[in-house]
């Protein structure tokens, strides 16, 4: 419906306040944004609507509608039209501003939390808001951006990082109008104050050692220093990456994701068997216990599996670098669960996106939700007390030790 050719604010709000209107709000502010319009269209048609005079030089012609979102709902304008040339209200209706900042920030909030394009929809339809776009969920989303390139990019300068676990999710993109698997890389470590942080997050097109040292040498640039070990799955190229950029830095292979891998060697019937044989290794009260122990696992599995032995055998310095460390700290680094935590709750908001339709939109999200989860950390109880950083710190690691000269242990009986 088109607009009243002479508008009155003041006896329109009048009526609205007296007929008690659940809407006043909105038509307040239809109301004034209409008077200001009529009084531009005025001011550039040089003549009041319906006055007679010699310094008119246009006049008006109708008007086209157009709604407007905003915080109070959906808004129906009557935009004023002139016979000559064009009007439009650029203060009012400009590009990209039909939403709101406070709409912005419920779609974007929505979209961090893995709610989906159409939940999105209505939610936003609870606001009053009738129409909105996948498209436009997408576009306001976008304001994410800069918070999340300032998390990337910060310095790195809480003076040590002595634990870094790292992992890579796999994750699906479209690229050149096709669907491809992109890598997630992501690192966390534990600052000096005891606490668990995000230290970096990129999308490589492999995960190879070339994607993870340049990873690892923007961590470095930014700041990383003081790693003593390094947790993570058995990652291509990550352990030569690793000496590359973190010298001095020693791999913990997460021991629960290469029993998965050992178990492939045995058959389904033995596997119970073998699982309990490995976990018994890291039940033992202190390093040199765990290192007899394993002696004694592997010569057990030899007498009936010898391909899942020498398999356990090779891993054995990768899979016993925490015993370098504090054994009040040993469940907390040698495996990589800690980040597979953190692995479920990405997952859980970027499987409601499924396909990503770029990069920036994995690291936005993905970025995103780090940075929260880095907020929660920081305001959470330490994950290491400062003691045992500092005596983890000081001790020299060399396993050489617990492997010379030692006589074949008897097997573990079946």
């Amino acid at each position: 419906m088109a607009a009243s050719e002479s508008v009155n604010p003041v006896e329109l709000l009048c009526e609205q306040i007296a007929g008690a209107s659940p809407d006043v709000l909105q038509a307040m502010i239809k109301t004034f944004a209409q008077a200001l319009m009529s009084a531009e269209a005025d001011a550039i048609c040089g003549a009041g609507y319906g006055q007679r005079s010699d310094e008119r030089v246009n006049s008006r012609n109708g008007y086209r509608q157009r709604e407007w979102d905003t915080r109070a709902g959906t808004i129906d304008l009557a935009v004023p039209k002139l016979r000559h040339g064009s009007y439009f209200p650029d203060w009012l209706l400009t590009h990209r501003r039909r939403a709101e900042q406070a709409l912005v920030s419920v779609v974007a909030t929505s979209y961090l939390l893995g709610v989906s394009t159409r939940r999105v929809e209505k939610l936003v339809e609870q606001l009053g808001v009738r129409q909105l776009s996948k498209s436009q969920v997408s576009e306001m989303s976008t304001h994410l951006d800069a918070q999340v390139e300032a998390f990337r990019n910060r310095p790195l300068d809480a003076a040590h990082y002595t634990f870094v676990w790292m992992d890579a999710l796999t994750m699906k993109t479209r690229e050149h109008g096709r669907t491809v698997n992109v890598h997630a890389l992501i690192a966390v470590g534990v600052n000096a104050d005891g606490q668990r942080e995000v230290l970096g997050l990129d999308v490589a097109s492999d995960e190879d050692g070339a994607g993870w040292l340049a990873f690892l040498r923007s961590l470095t640039a930014r700041g990383l220093s003081g790693v003593r070990l390094v947790i993570s799955d058995a990652h291509a190229g990550l352990v030569a990456a690793i000496g590359a950029a973190l010298p001095g830095a020693a791999w913990q292979r997460c021991r629960t994701h290469y029993l998965r891998n050992l178990l492939t060697k045995v058959p389904k019937s033995a596997q119970p068997w073998i699982a309990t044989l490995v976990r018994t290794i890291f039940d033992q009260p202190d390093a040199d216990a765990v290192h007899a122990q394993y002696r004694r696992v592997v010569t057990t599995i030899e007498a009936k599996f010898p391909a899942a032995a020498e398999h356990l055998d090779t891993a054995r310095d990768d899979l016993l670098a925490f015993t370098g460390f504090p054994r009040e700290i040993w469940r907390q680094i040698w495996s990589n669960n800690p980040q597979e935590r953190l692995n479920k709750e990405i997952r859980r908001r970027t499987d409601v996106v499924g396909i990503f339709p770029n990069r920036p939109a994995i690291i936005r999200l993905v970025g995103a939700v780090l940075a929260e989860q880095t907020d929660e950390w920081t305001e959470g109880r330490r994950y290491m007390s400062l003691e045992l950083l500092a005596k983890a710190r000081l001790i020299t690691l060399d396993t050489s030790q617990h492997d010379t000269d030692h006589t074949d242990p008897a097997p573990i009986a079946a």
